[in-house]
């Protein structure tokens, strides 16, 4: 590598580094785990699934990255009557023109906020598979492709809330990492009850970057080197899921190569052009606690339980 190359490689990871502080110190206090989450996905090209109750700065954390990154933002809000072409666009007649034209559903935008993704429906729901994997839709087969960033950050609410379908196992391994927002600390919390609501600050928020530099971004975190040990490491920990008493399904191949992607993008974050054991351990949980299939008589909490035994159980190399 230049270095040429090199500097302009610190400068991106620098860039980047002032886009999380600007975020989490001045419009998303208390909220600077999503933020490092969501971005890291973004640079990996994954989606995010947000997991938590109503009212916690979900709309607000995807609205404000769109917003500092010079992205498009469009966003889907889940009902069950939600059709597919809701979501993708339809084909109407024109008139003056003798003709049908393809009208653009929300889907084709930059970030696209899919709100309450388990209170549509399971058709509905699959009407974002192939926007989500390939990038692209097809309606009247007719194939668009959407642009380029593109990523889905959905929320899911609870399972116990009324009026709710649960995602299915090829639906969830499309997220490439699962995370919530949690409640900000005492203090900080007290602090945004008395400031209010910061949507109308949200607007005050100027492009720092773009999406060409974005891009560049992605293909600089596809170059941070993964050596043979972490990679040995990594599979060891995938490996030991699949003959977990406690889980039924463990983690794929896609699921391996999903946390290796986030690993990468988690070392660019903090500054570096490798992976250590370090990346990997702390993308596990987001990146794999989903994907875990846990057999009937086991706990929902058993899936962290399981990942975080096998951190501490399955040795760590030197590298």
């Amino acid at each position: 590598m230049s270095i040429a190359q090199k500097n302009q490689d610190r400068e991106h990871r620098e860039a980047i580094q002032e886009l999380v502080d600007l975020l989490s110190h001045k419009y998303l206090q208390g909220k600077v785990k999503a933020i490092k989450l969501t971005m890291a996905s973004l640079l990996a090209g994954g989606h995010v699934l947000l997991e938590d109750i109503p009212g916690l700065g979900k709309t607000t954390l995807a609205l404000s990255i769109a917003k500092v990154l010079g992205l498009s933002f469009g966003r889907i809000q889940c009902t069950s009557d939600l059709l597919p072409s809701d979501i993708t666009g339809l084909s109407v007649f024109d008139r003056e023109e003798n003709r049908f034209r393809f009208v653009k559903g929300p889907i084709f935008h930059h970030v696209v906020l899919v709100d309450e993704i388990n209170r549509a429906m399971p058709k509905t729901q699959s009407a974002l598979l192939e926007a989500m994997e390939e990038r692209r839709v097809t309606v009247d087969g007719v194939t668009y492709q959407l642009p380029e960033p593109f990523m889905v950050i959905a929320t899911q609410n609870p399972m116990e809330q009324v009026g709710t379908f649960p995602l299915p196992e090829s639906q969830l391994d499309r997220f490439l990492i699962t995370t919530d927002i949690g409640y900000p600390p005492a203090e900080m919390e007290k602090a945004i009850i008395r400031q209010g609501s910061i949507r109308e600050k949200l607007e005050e928020i100027e492009p720092q970057f773009d999406g060409h530099a974005l891009l560049a971004c992605r293909h600089e975190v596809e170059q941070v080197y993964l050596g043979e040990k972490v990679a040995d490491y990594l599979f060891n920990l995938v490996e030991a899921t699949r003959s977990h008493r406690l889980v039924q399904t463990g983690i794929s191949t896609r699921g391996a190569i999903s946390l290796a992607s986030a690993s990468r993008a988690n070392a660019f974050l903090s500054g570096r052009d490798f992976v250590i054991p370090e990346d990997v351990q702390k993308m596990l949980w987001p990146v794999a606690g989903h994907r875990l299939l846990m057999r009937e008589d086991s706990s929902e909490s058993a899936r962290q339980e399981v990942l975080e035994s096998l951190r501490v159980d399955i040795p760590v190399p030197l590298v």
